[in-house]
C-alpha cells in the first residue's frame, strides 16, 4: 500500500498533507491560518461551524491546537477511508480474477462438452452400422443353416 502521509510535508504537531492534491498543501494553509491569528485577523472560516460557539472568546494557540487535533481526526477519517477504499479495490481485483478464472473453466467445460457430443454422435453411427451389420450377418447364419439342413 503506498503512504499517504509524506514525512517532508509534516508541520508542526504532525499534521500531514495528502501526496494526491498538488494545488492543495495543508502545510500551507495551516500556515496561512497561523499567520492571520497572530496579526489578529479573524479567518473566514471562524464563523461556521468549525469551532464553538465560544471558539471566539478562546485563545489564537487554542484555536490552533483544536483545529489541528480535528484535522488530525480528520486526516485519521481519511486515512481509513483510504484504507477500506483499498481493501474493496483488493477485493474487487480478486473477485475480477475469479471470475475471468470461472469463464475460462466455462469455455474449456463448453469445449469438452462439444467435444463428447461429437464423440456421442460417432459411436451412435458406429453402433448403428454394427447393429446393421450383426443383422444381416444373422440372416446370412440363418440362411446357411438352412442350407445345411
Amino acid at each position: 500500500s503506498s503512504k499517504i502521509k509524506s514525512p517532508e510535508a509534516e508541520s508542526t504537531d504532525d499534521v500531514a498533507v495528502l501526496e494526491d492534491h498538488i494545488d492543495f498543501s495543508l502545510a500551507k494553509t495551516i500556515s496561512q491560518f497561523e499567520e492571520k491569528l497572530k496579526k489578529g485577523d479573524s479567518p473566514d472560516c471562524l464563523d461556521d461551524d468549525i469551532i464553538p460557539s465560544t471558539g471566539n472568546e478562546i485563545g489564537a494557540e487554542a484555536q490552533i491546537r483544536l483545529l489541528k487535533a480535528k484535522l488530525r481526526v480528520m486526516q485519521e477519517e481519511l486515512d481509513s477511508v483510504v484504507c477500506q477504499c483499498r481493501k474493496k479495490d483488493d477485493e474487487n481485483q480478486n473477485l475480477k480474477s475469479q471470475l475471468k478464472a470461472t469463464e475460462d473453466e466455462n469455455s474449456r467445460l463448453q469445449r469438452t462438452i462439444s467435444i463428447q457430443l461429437s464423440h456421442t454422435e460417432k459411436y451412435k453411427m458406429l453402433s448403428q452400422e454394427a447393429n446393421k451389420k450383426n443383422e444381416g450377418l444373422k440372416q446370412e447364419l440363418i440362411a446357411v443353416e438352412k442350407v445345411l439342413q
